[in-house]
């Protein structure tokens, strides 16, 4: 993050968004940046690492939620690497735009988009199951880029305490575009990422996440 915390913009409200737990809720900061300093020290971004650490953002005004969203794209990319994939970000589609990772192992490859909803009191949305569902169609909504590469959509529920992904589990909400994993991490001595899946992946992720 060097790149960030050095900037002139960005150095302040980068510092303060990781002093703050890094996104996750009731989280020490030296509890979630350890998780993320294991994660980089992993060489999961080797070849990538200015353009992971830039996604944090140059800008003066403390932007939370897109802080939040861009280490959803950290905590997807953790899912891949534990579960043995290589991945690449920023992949370049033939509509113009770009999608977060392609995910390659074994002569299987997938793209992999990212979204991470708001808690409720933070938004709109009534319920956290609400919010997961909002926020899943809106990225499956925004071109059909997702369809049309055969992507897989990652929800990133990390922000989310544990009675909001509790009821995320129970109800299981519907996300739009399938394949989806929809998942919440919490880091600590045994970090751990909760899942569930809509439709069919060939993404083979049981060794980095517990389904429920």
């Amino acid at each position: 993050f060097l790149p960030v915390l050095m900037s002139k913009d960005g150095s302040e409200t980068a510092r303060e968004f990781l002093r703050t737990g890094a996104g996750f809720p009731d989280t020490d900061a030296d509890v979630a940046l350890d998780f993320y300093d294991d994660l980089v020290s992993s060489d999961v971004f080797d070849g990538h690492r200015y353009t992971m650490a830039s996604k944090l953002g140059t800008s003066e005004g403390h932007d939370r939620v897109r802080m939040e969203a861009t280490m959803g794209e950290y905590n997807a990319a953790k899912i891949l690497h534990d579960a043995g994939y290589d991945v690449e970000p920023e992949i370049g589609v033939d509509s113009g735009h770009s999608l977060d990772f392609l995910a390659k192992s074994n002569g299987t490859d997938a793209i992999v988009e990212v979204t991470r909803p708001t808690p409720t009191g933070r938004r709109k949305a009534s319920t956290p199951e609400q919010a997961v569902r909002e926020t899943a169609e809106k990225k499956s909504e925004s071109g059909g880029q997702l369809r049309e590469n055969d992507g897989v959509l990652f929800v990133d529920c990390s922000s989310f305490d544990d009675k909001a992904w509790q009821r995320v589990v129970n109800r299981k909400p519907t996300t739009g575009h399938e394949p989806a994993v929809v998942y919440r991490t919490r880091p600590g001595e045994t970090s751990e990422t909760e899942a569930y899946l809509r439709g069919h992946t060939r993404l083979r992720l049981s060794d980095a996440v517990a389904w429920v």
